[in-house]
This record gives C-alpha cells, sequence and structure tokens, in this order.
C-alpha cells in the first residue's frame, strides 16, 4: 500500500461539519474515517459526572449523515473519548446513539468497544508522576475517584482494527490514536502518521479560515503527508499547518504521545496546489519506558452562582468597599467556615460592569443559600459616596440565582508505566442492529 487516505469528520463530535464537505471528502477513495469524541478541556466535571459535554442530538447528527456512508463503502468509522471524558457512562451514550440511529435507518454493523476504565485496586501502591504541573498523587483519594480512566495509545485500536469492525467506539484515548491506529497497522512511518494525525484531530482547525466544525482529508504516504479541507472555502497553507502543529505543545520541535517522543525539527511544509499542504521529515523516537496518562475525577461539593450588572460608576469606583461588605454581612449570618464564596467582576469599564456571584458548599442546599444571601446583600450594600438607595445590581434572568451542582476537580491527572499497570485494553466485539449481542 503506497498512501493511506482518510477523513477527520470534524475537531470534536458533535461539534458539526459542512454535509457538502463529507460529500466531497468521499469523492476520494477513502480508507477511513475517524473523529475525536473528546477532550479535559471543559475540565473534571465531565468525567466526575458521567454526563456529556456536547449534546446528544449534536452527536446524533453528526453520526447519522456520516455513519451510512461509511457502512455503504465499508471503511471503519473510529471514535476516540465517546461521549467526551471516554468512562463507561460516556460510551454508552454513544452507543445509545448509534443503536437509535441503525433503528431508524435499518442498519447493522459489527462494532469493536474499547473500555479504559479503571478499577481504584489497579492504582493500590503504584508509582504515579505528575502530569503538566500536576500536585503529587494522593493515595488517600482512591477511594473517592470518580470514572477513572486510562488514556490509551494507539494499540487498543489497532487491535480492534484487526477485528474487522465496521464502527470502533474507544473510551478515553489520545486524540492521534483514533487517526494513527489505521496507518501504523499497515506499516507506515509512526512519525508521520503520528504528525498528521495530531493535525487532523481537530478537523479544519489548521485551515483558513479555522473551522474545528468543518473536515480535513488526509493523504498519508512513506515518506510525506498531505492535508486538505474537502470544504472549498477553506484552504490550508504552511504557515497555518505548521502553526496547528504546535497547538497545544509547550516545545516547536516535539511533542509526546504513549508511542514516544514525535520528533518535527527538520520537518518542512510545502504548498500543495491552492489548498493543500505537504508535510515531510517528521520522525518517532520511541518512548524508552511507555507509559500511560490516568485520569479521575473527585466531587468538592456543590455550586450555586448568580449573575448581574452593576451600571453605578459610583459603585463601580467603591467595588472592594461594596464586595467585602457582601462578605461580612454574609459571614454575620452564615459564620465564616463551612462554604466559600467569591465575588467577581468581568469588565474594567467605568460605568457596566459584569458580576458572578459563586459560592460552593458541601450540600446544595448550603450554596444556594450563601448566593441568596450574597445576592440581596450586594443588591442593597452600602458603600462610600453612594447617592442612590435603590439596587446596586441588575439581572438579566429571573429567577436570578442558579444551582450549578456537583463541583470535580482533578485529583488523579497522572502518568504510569506501562507495565506496572496490570490491565489490558483489549475490544469487545458486538452487533449493531437487530438484537444486540456481543461476541468474543
Amino acid at each position: 500500500m503506497d498512501e493511506i487516505r482518510y477523513l477527520s469528520l470534524c475537531g470534536l463530535l458533535g461539534y458539526g461539519y459542512a454535509p457538502q464537505s463529507l460529500a466531497a471528502a468521499l469523492e476520494k477513495d477513502l480508507h477511513f474515517i475517524g473523529v475525536d469524541g473528546g477532550s479535559t478541556d471543559p475540565g473534571p466535571y465531565y468525567l466526575g459526572s458521567g454526563a456529556g459535554f456536547v449534546k446528544p442530538m449534536q452527536v446524533k447528527r453528526d453520526l447519522a449523515l456520516v455513519l451510512p456512508e461509511a457502512l455503504k463503502r465499508r471503511i471503519p468509522l473510529i471514535i476516540g473519548s465517546a461521549g467526551g471524558s471516554g468512562a463507561r457512562p460516556h460510551v454508552e451514550a454513544t452507543l445509545g446513539i448509534l443503536r437509535e440511529i441503525a433503528r431508524e435507518k435499518n442498519l447493522r454493523f459489527r462494532a469493536a468497544v474499547i473500555y479504559t476504565d479503571l478499577d481504584t485496586s489497579d492504582l493500590n501502591g503504584k508509582t504515579l508522576y505528575s502530569c503538566g504541573g500536576s500536585p503529587e498523587f494522593d493515595p488517600a483519594v482512591l477511594p473517592s475517584l470518580r470514572h477513572p480512566v486510562a488514556q490509551v495509545g494507539t494499540e487498543p485500536l489497532i487491535e480492534a482494527l484487526s477485528c474487522g469492525a465496521d464502527v470502533i467506539v474507544s473510551g478515553r484515548c489520545c486524540d492521534t490514536a483514533v487517526f494513527a491506529a489505521y496507518p501504523i497497522s499497515r506499516g507506515f512511518p509512526p512519525g508521520l502518521s503520528l504528525h498528521a494525525a495530531k493535525i487532523a484531530e481537530c478537523g479544519a482547525l489548521c485551515a483558513r479560515p479555522v473551522g474545528a466544525n468543518d473536515s480535513l482529508v488526509v493523504t498519508l504516504r512513506h515518506d510525506s503527508f498531505t492535508v486538505e479541507p474537502p470544504n472549498p472555502i477553506r484552504r490550508c497553507t504552511p504557515d497555518s499547518v505548521a502553526a496547528h502543529s504546535l497547538y497545544e505543545q509547550p516545545d516547536p520541535e516535539c511533542f509526546y504521545e504513549p508511542e514516544g517522543k514525535i520528533d518535527m525539527s527538520d520537518c518542512s511544509f510545502e504548498q500543495d496546489g491552492e489548498r493543500a499542504v505537504t508535510v515531510r521529515g517528521t520522525r518517532l523516537i520511541p518512548a524508552p519506558e511507555p507509559t500511560l496518562k490516568l485520569e479521575g475525577a473527585v466531587c468538592r461539593g456543590y455550586r450555586a452562582i448568580s449573575i448581574a450588572e452593576i451600571r453605578d460608576p459610583a459603585a463601580l469606583a467603591a467595588f472592594d468597599a461594596l464586595r467585602q461588605g457582601v462578605f461580612d454581612a454574609v459571614g454575620a449570618n452564615l459564620g465564616a467556615d463551612g462554604y466559600t464564596l467569591r465575588f467577581l467582576k468581568y469588565g474594567g469599564g467605568e460605568s457596566s460592569a459584569g458580576v458572578v456571584i459563586e459560592a460552593m458548599a458541601p450540600t446544595q442546599e448550603l450554596a444556594d443559600t450563601v448566593v441568596s444571601l450574597a445576592r440581596s446583600s450586594a443588591l442593597h450594600q452600602a458603600f462610600p459616596n453612594r447617592k442612590a438607595t435603590a439596587g446596586n445590581l441588575a439581572f438579566p434572568f429571573s429567577p436570578s440565582d442558579f444551582r450549578g451542582g456537583e463541583v470535580y476537580e482533578f485529583a488523579l491527572y497522572h502518568l504510569i508505566r506501562r507495565e506496572e499497570l496490570k490491565r489490558d485494553f483489549h475490544p469487545v466485539i458486538i452487533e449493531i442492529g437487530g438484537i444486540d449481542h456481543e461476541t468474543l
């Protein structure tokens, strides 16, 4: 095989894409279609709660268009970090959407499901290393961890491809694994495969105008790869593609994946026609000791907020005094312990600023009470040079207070040596359409 062509459907499953982009890409004799389904960018809430940050209707729209086309052409559809955070509840939600589409469109297909969930017993006594500035791991949080997962690389997806699955639904995995597993399994250079995947994972974000809500076609060869948006309104340039190679990376010459260091120090980026760019020179330096990143969240309490605006120049000039008066009033009523209260100003204008009042507490009832008392105190709080006795705040909504629900933080955001994690992530094969059943 001299080259592989694949489609990155969009920057994240549910973000949307132009139907004409899909139609144009399908004219190119694709070998597979991939889409990343998750990220930690929205924070720990979604992992901890098991909820998805992209809504089911959005995910269904994106899958309903592409799934029949992939099945008709008998090319794999690969979904990574399904449901947003890639834990079992997120994977099951994605499978539920696929089953719904299968019923509505009378489809039947074979799916490989990769669960990357961990049991806390997997981590007892293990040495974990900080990742991305995370603090030293505290083993005391193990019983409180919600939905701990491992972020796997290409290996489990390569195994899923070898099973002949029509659709792969992976739990938490590296974004690059979605797009690099197929070419690596076919003997293409892993450095080029992973670099191309790094660019592809965000859809047309490497094009101009940028478009995480649009598609990208990648043609991978043994000595280079070419990226081109199928949508004619977009084009790639050497600058735009090189810039996206640095996306979320601290070092302009390399990035790291479970497979090792992807060295871009000898890369070249060349314009190829009007709208495509060809990249050469990337190589993989294999990891001497493979690692996996682990993620898990703990619940730290409950949140309530109130949103308002201040339009009084005198109140803005005395904002610090006004805020302290609110803290004092709440403390006088509820005491100073057992909750946290923040009174945040957004915008620095002299005549107007937004205000967010946030309370966090061990129970939702207490958080609601704190924010209610803080809001009413702020509404009538005295401050230097106050002239009017009317309310200090304007509220854009009624009700003015909102429950934020559970508050999570990452307590597990660490690396482990792969040999220390005595758990494999073999795919489970199921048939979707008709009566679903697992096969060994």
